[in-house]
């Protein structure tokens, strides 16, 4: 098998922890309509038990129906743009700066993420990452439907790249759709389990089980020195 050239990874509780950015919109969203939503620390914490429900994709809804607020609409599209909009406050994984810095230089690097474009690239800012990759593709800026796991970003992430794909790692969290595509396209894949993650337990679809399963992104240089 030839060896890897590049290494791909994914974002949102790969590299950070994406609680941490949630919680970053919640202060901010708790801020601007403290008129609607009262004291900004409970209205944060609430948010933050909301986010551990059932509720997460409607946590704006839920928490303006906790305060019996009613025509909600035009409100909560306010609040989900405050919260896209916002400049967050992040840190890597101590394991993902780490393994970064022993890539540089050895691998070409991409980075591969889902998202509203303004709120993937303010996270890619937040936390110094621009100038650590040598490709980034945020995939709604390539169409409506080629979020993960169609198969497009991969193929142009590889091109930009200039490495073939047995020659391409992929690295991620979330089962349920992170290596679908790189599986389909002949890469490495590399699963990170975080304790805390969102998507810790996800499941993995056929066609989605990823060829590896680590708990910290230190044992990445060992798979990926095996390729």
């Amino acid at each position: 098998m030839p060896a890897a050239r590049a290494v791909i990874f994914d974002l949102d509780d790969t590299l950070y922890p994406e609680r941490q950015y949630a919680f970053s919109g919640f202060a901010a969203v708790a801020a601007a309509f403290r008129e609607w939503l009262g004291d900004p620390g409970e209205a944060v914490n609430a948010m933050r038990r909301l986010f551990d429900t059932d509720h997460r994709p409607r946590v704006f809804d839920f928490l303006l129906a906790e305060r019996g607020i009613t025509e909600t609409e035009e409100l909560v599209r306010q609040m989900i743009q405050t919260y896209r909009a916002h400049v967050p406050i992040l840190n890597l994984h101590p394991d993902a700066d780490a393994v970064l810095g022993r890539l540089h230089g050895q691998y070409k690097l991409g980075l591969i993420t889902d998202g509203p474009p303004v709120s993937q690239w303010d996270k890619i800012y937040a936390l110094g990452l621009g100038a650590r990759f040598d490709a980034i593709i945020v995939t709604s800026e390539l169409g409506p439907d080629c979020a993960k796991p169609h198969p497009r970003a991969f193929e142009l992430i590889a091109r930009r790249l200039g490495v073939e794909a047995p020659r391409c790692v992929y690295v991620g969290d979330n089962a349920s759709k992170d290596f679908i595509a790189p599986n389909g396209l002949g890469w490495t894949t590399v699963r990170v389990t975080r304790r805390d993650g969102i998507y810790s337990n996800s499941v993995a679809p056929n066609g989605g089980v990823p060829n590896f399963t680590i708990d910290t992104l230190d044992d990445l240089d060992a798979i990926v020195s095996q390729v």
